[in-house]
């Protein structure tokens, strides 16, 4: 399972809608450290697929869903449980830190 694109006219019904967590990465073509952490959201998809949806979202192409949660700094990854935040990091994480916060939420 590959993350999921989602963008400012999906976000509702891909993620605050969704009937698994989500982790959401904030990203930009142009950020090293997204490029540094992608390889790391494409496994924990494929790691996690059917027990939690993972999406990219563009902060260039999707202003309006950035600054509603207040995407300053990229990468941010943001886990949504039935519609709100419950955890969120900035930076290129390392995986077992990324592991660790998604297992708390997945129960």
């Amino acid at each position: 399972m590959k993350p999921v694109v989602v963008s400012d006219a999906n976000f509702e019904n891909e993620v605050l809608k969704a009937n698994t967590p989500v982790l959401v990465d904030f990203w930009a073509i142009w950020c090293g450290p997204c490029k540094m952490i992608a390889p790391t959201i494409e496994e924990i998809a494929a790691e996690y697929d059917g027990k939690l949806k993972v999406a990219k979202m563009d902060v260039d192409s999707n202003p309006t869903t950035s600054m509603k949660y207040g995407i300053r700094s990229i990468p941010t990854l943001l886990i949504f449980k039935e519609g709100q935040v419950v955890e969120q990091m900035v930076g290129a994480v390392n995986k077992r830190h990324l592991v660790d916060k998604i297992t708390l939420h997945l129960s």
